[in-house]
C-alpha cells in the first residue's frame, strides 16, 4: 500500500502542522532513547493503530487520528467539577474544542469543508457502533490507553476504580479490537493482567487467536 504522506502534499501539510501543535505539550515522554513530547507520541501511537484495524483508511480517518488530543492539555480536567458529570462535561467540551482547532488548521491547509466535516464527526465519535471507522478510531483509542496509560494508571487508582475504567473501555471496543486488546494484555506486567482478569473474567487468560 502507498504512503499518502509521500504523494498528498496536503496530509503532509496536516501531518506538519499537527506535529507542531503537539510538540507544544509539556508533558515529555521517553520513546526510543529519545524525548519527545506525550501528544506526539500518542498520536503516533494512535495512526498506527488506526493501520492496524483499517489499512486502507481514508483521508478523514488518518488526519482524525493525527488530531485526536490536539491541545488537551490546555483544557485540564480539574477546571470541571470532580465527579462523573463533571468528566462528562469535559470529555464533551473538549471533543468540540478539538475538532473546531483541527478544522481551523485543515481549513488554512486548503481541505474543502467535506473533508474537514468528516475529520470533525470522527472527533466528536458521532456515529460510533455505527459507522466502522468511528469504531475503528475508537478501538485504537482504546489500544492505545491500554498500551501507554494502562499500568501507570493501575498505580494511581485503587483495583474497584480500574475495574470499572476497563469494563467501561471495553463496552466502547469491536470484536476485533476486543482481540487486539486480548493479544496486548500477554505482554502486560502480573499486576495488569491480574485486573483484567477481574474485570473481564477468565477469557483473559485465553489465547487470543482461538475462538
Amino acid at each position: 500500500m502507498s504512503n499518502p504522506e509521500r504523494v498528498d502534499p496536503l496530509i503532509r501539510a496536516a501531518t506538519k502542522r499537527f506535529e507542531a501543535a503537539h510538540q507544544e505539550d509539556p508533558r515529555r515522554v521517553t520513546v526510543g532513547g529519545r524525548e519527545v513530547s506525550w501528544s506526539v507520541h500518542y498520536h503516533r501511537r494512535l495512526l498506527h493503530w488506526v493501520l492496524h484495524f483499517e489499512p486502507a483508511a481514508s483521508v478523514p480517518l488518518r488526519l482524525a487520528a493525527q488530531c485526536q488530543h490536539i491541545q488537551r492539555w490546555t483544557i485540564p480536567r480539574r477546571s470541571y467539577d470532580e465527579g462523573r458529570r463533571g468528566y462528562r462535561r469535559w470529555r464533551s467540551d473538549l471533543a468540540i474544542f478539538h475538532s473546531e482547532e483541527a478544522g481551523r488548521i485543515l481549513r488554512e491547509i486548503g481541505y474543502e469543508e467535506e473533508t474537514i466535516s468528516r475529520v470533525g464527526s470522527f472527533l466528536r465519535k458521532v456515529g460510533l457502533k455505527r459507522d466502522p471507522e468511528v469504531q475503528s478510531l475508537e478501538d485504537a483509542i482504546c489500544m492505545v490507553f491500554f498500551e501507554t496509560e494502562f499500568t501507570d494508571f493501575s498505580k494511581k487508582h485503587g483495583e474497584d476504580k480500574m475495574v470499572d475504567i476497563i469494563q467501561r473501555t471495553w463496552v466502547k471496543m469491536s470484536d476485533e479490537g476486543h482481540r487486539a486488546a486480548l493479544e496486548l494484555a500477554t505482554t502486560l506486567p502480573k499486576e495488569g493482567r491480574s485486573l483484567l482478569e477481574r474485570a473481564l473474567g477468565p477469557s483473559v487468560s485465553e489465547d487470543p487467536g482461538t475462538d
